[in-house]
């Protein structure tokens, strides 16, 4: 079906080359599920990868006797880790709390002002498409990501940004992980899938909400990394291309 809204375009199986990338999860660790191995490629080829962190991942536990404000420091700092460890050259915390984020314009005009500032040549999100996603967060977090790029790219959204000097920024292609029907596969090198795995065992507070025990115990690391590498191959054998990433791609 064609695109009224959108210039015609024919996508070709090559994987992107971006000199610069903004990459958006609800959580810490959610990018580095979605896009891990293909931000550590894309930074080693001297693309500057931004991490955008919506909440403050305080509920990301089953523990009820945690404490909310001492887990979010930690995810805080496990993010970082695992940034550094991905090659990303900046994490942006924008701080809702984990759980409660909510859709706002003053939410889409956060994620508008940082793609306007950065400039991103690509863009990467939850998909707010997804067939029974669950968590609100990741719901809430793909809509901000879509409609932030949509308002980033047309003058007339957020004015007071233009005035502060920042002009409206039109992404080549935004990337959406988790899609029912992905249509763009970044292929995912071994030493891509070391780096991606390392920086989700960084994510230490996840090791049981999220990783099946990974990280306290070497059987379940194994379990882990094994299902990281079926997913990889899964995702490449959909779109009959080597183990990856894959993503719906948008033109915006």
């Amino acid at each position: 079906m064609t695109d009224l809204y959108g210039p015609l375009r024919e996508d070709g199986p090559a994987p992107l080359s971006p000199l610069r990338a903004l990459a958006v999860g609800a959580h810490p660790d959610d990018i580095e599920f979605g896009a891990g191995a293909t931000l550590a490629r894309w930074a080693d080829a001297g693309c500057r990868v931004t991490m955008v962190i919506v909440t403050d991942g305080s509920k990301g536990t089953w523990d009820p006797a945690a404490d909310p404000a001492d887990l979010a420091r930690r995810r805080i700092a496990e993010q970082h880790r695992a940034a550094q460890i991905l090659g990303a050259a900046e994490v942006v915390h924008l701080g809702h709390v984990d759980g409660e984020l909510e859709y706002s314009m003053r939410l889409r005009a956060a994620i508008a002002r940082l793609v306007r500032r950065e400039r991103p040549d690509v863009v990467l999100g939850h998909d707010p498409w997804q067939r029974y996603q669950m968590h609100p967060d990741h719901r809430v977090a793909g809509w901000a990501t879509n409609d932030g790029v949509v308002a980033a790219r047309d003058p007339l959204f957020f004015p007071e940004q233009l005035a502060d000097g920042l002009e409206a920024h039109r992404p080549t292609a935004l990337l959406l992980w988790s899609a029912d029907e992905p249509d763009h596969l970044e292929p995912a090198p071994e030493p891509y899938v070391e780096r991606k795995i390392a920086a989700l065992l960084a994510h230490s507070s996840q090791a049981d909400t999220t990783m099946g025990g990974a990280g306290r115990e070497p059987a379940a690391a194994g379990v882990f990394i094994e299902r990281i590498h079926a997913w990889l191959a899964t995702n490449g054998a959909a779109l009959s291309g080597p183990p990856g990433e894959s993503f719906k791609r948008l033109t915006p």
